[in-house]
């Protein structure tokens, strides 16, 4: 099947959003083709499954798990009312600077219908304030003045509070040279040195640090500036984003399973690699359930435990820093996705996704009818609601269930009126499977590349030269994996698209260097 060309990675509204150029070369595969393995069924796998796929490539896609979506999947479960009903790992926010994640699935869905805006993004402080990014302005530097002069948390005399000096390199964020300056620096000493006011710590820590499910103690300074850039100072896109308007398995993952069948890719679920064996020449082996096959190249794209594991079982494959680097990789702490299901519905005024601060634990709230068509269904024949919670950086020696029943308690101070709902059936998510980015880690962490030619990774742990970070980065590197390899064998890769790679303003720019000269 060939591409129509008219669906994949574009540009939304900010005009300053950069194209990335792939290598050119024939346009495909249309006699004897390579074979590849892509060794994890996520976003970065199915992103490099589909670039190579498109030009030809006989791909096989191994997926460990029963179904493909990796941290995105989704199963069936039956609830305690006989409902039938799609568990998952949680909310997540497809934010419209995703530009390559929207690319990939546009091919199944070309004008993206699937996805439903969320109106605003409220966070509610313990103390009662609430900050809402509804009505700021989208184009730095209005969002960001826009975002002061709406605050109630952090005003215009925090902002001239601040030390200029040490905040004026959120204004020019590069790609690598962020990891340059900023990896040794942890994200809570940044802040302490631009002097951000502390009532506002939550403006950084609940909107991006906590993405990365990290202590900011911790997480790389150098990560939490690059946030900053992708969502707020570096881009027009603003910090609104939508979700699916139904499960991701059929949201998502299913139609994309029908457009790689399509393309002849054989997918794999339940199968888990066991090694991978460098042959002869640049030929490997991948080895799963006992048998053996031969591939031209393989893309590992799997989260850090799996490919620590897989590496571990593969003593042939890199070299012993790429080795010693792998084994390195470390996870951030647990976090608890609950979802509960109520005999009763949550106000009508309630948001559909609330972030909070302050609530000993409890990172925000989603009453999932409001946008997920099977939740609703559900909330409609049964008068109830369905509400998810998210507890991220849980100490790992946390009694669970305590911090299970500390996340109820306060949904019921929250939103009162769940204290007398009777809860149907509840399900409670451990996980602890994302990547840390620890202070001074960058170096080592995996790139594309690997010491083999035709072995990649992917994923969101790998590192690259652009600004992409979460969902968008593992997806991004699935595509430069597909890319890396097509321009070997004289393909040509696919574009792709990024938020700015530099700093929006020439005279903020100049502001930004004249203090890294002088810092």
């Amino acid at each position: 099947m060939r591409s129509t060309g008219t669906t994949g990675p574009r540009r939304g509204r900010d005009r300053k959003a950069q194209r990335v150029p792939a290598a050119q070369g024939r346009d495909r595969f249309d006699g004897p083709a390579p074979r590849a393995a892509v060794v994890g069924g996520g976003i970065a796998g199915l992103a490099a499954a589909t670039a190579l796929a498109e030009r030809g490539v006989h791909v096989t896609l191994h997926e460990r798990e029963t179904a493909l979506g990796g941290r995105l999947a989704g199963w069936p479960t039956d609830l305690a009312d006989g409902s039938p009903a799609t568990m998952s790992r949680g909310f997540h926010a497809f934010f419209r600077q995703y530009y390559n994640l929207r690319g990939l699935l546009r091919r199944a869905d070309p004008t993206l219908a699937v996805l439903r805006p969320l109106p605003d993004y409220p966070l509610r402080h313990s103390g009662g304030l609430t900050d809402s990014f509804a009505h700021v302005p989208r184009t730095p530097p209005w969002s960001a003045l826009g975002f002061v002069a709406l605050s109630p948390t952090f005003g215009w005399r925090d902002l001239a509070a601040m030390n200029p000096r040490a905040a004026l390199p959120l204004l020019d964020v590069r790609v690598p040279e962020v990891y340059e300056r900023y990896d040794r620096v942890s994200a809570r000493d940044f802040l302490d040195a631009v002097n951000f006011p502390e009532a506002a710590h939550h403006l950084a820590f609940e909107v991006f640090s906590r993405s990365f499910f990290a202590d900011p103690r911790e997480l790389s300074a150098a990560e939490l500036l690059l946030m900053f850039h992708i969502y707020f100072l570096g881009s027009s896109e603003g910090l609104l984003f939508d979700v699916p308007a139904e499960p991701c398995p059929d949201a998502l993952w299913d139609p994309l399973a029908r457009y790689l069948d399509r393309l002849g890719v054989r997918v794999l679920t339940a199968a888990p690699v066991d090694c991978v064996v460098p042959a002869e020449g640049t030929a490997l082996a991948v080895e799963a359930g006992g048998a053996s096959a031969a591939y031209d190249a393989v893309v590992l794209a799997l989260d850090v435990a799996g490919l620590r594991s897989l590496v571990a079982a593969s003593p042939k494959l890199g070299d012993e820093l790429w080795r010693a680097d792998i084994a390195a990789q470390r996870t951030a702490p647990p976090f608890l996705v609950s979802r509960l299901w109520l005999d009763r519905p949550v106000r009508a005024d309630r948001a559909g996704f609330l972030g909070t601060s302050g609530f000993d634990g409890l990172d925000n709230v989603s009453v999932l009818e409001r946008w997920e068509g099977e939740a609703a269904r559900w909330a409609r024949r049964t008068g109830g609601s369905v509400v998810e919670l998210h507890g991220y950086a849980v100490d790992e020696h946390a009694d669970r269930r305590a911090v299970e029943q500390r996340l109820l308690r306060r949904l019921h101070g929250l939103y009162p009126e769940t204290a007398d709902a009777r809860i149907v059936d509840a399900r409670h998510e451990w996980r602890a499977d994302c990547p840390l980015f620890p202070v001074g880690g960058h170096a080592s962490r995996p790139t594309v590349r690997t010491p083999h030619p035709t072995v990649m990774t992917a994923g969101d742990l790998v590192r690259c030269d652009l600004p992409v970070a979460l969902m968008e980065r593992a997806a991004t590197t699935g595509f430069l994996a597909a890319n890396t390899l097509l321009r070997r064998w004289g393909v040509r890769g696919h574009p792709l698209w990024t938020v700015p790679r530099k700093g929006r303003s020439p005279a903020l720019r100049a502001l930004a260097a004249l203090a890294a000269g002088t810092g």
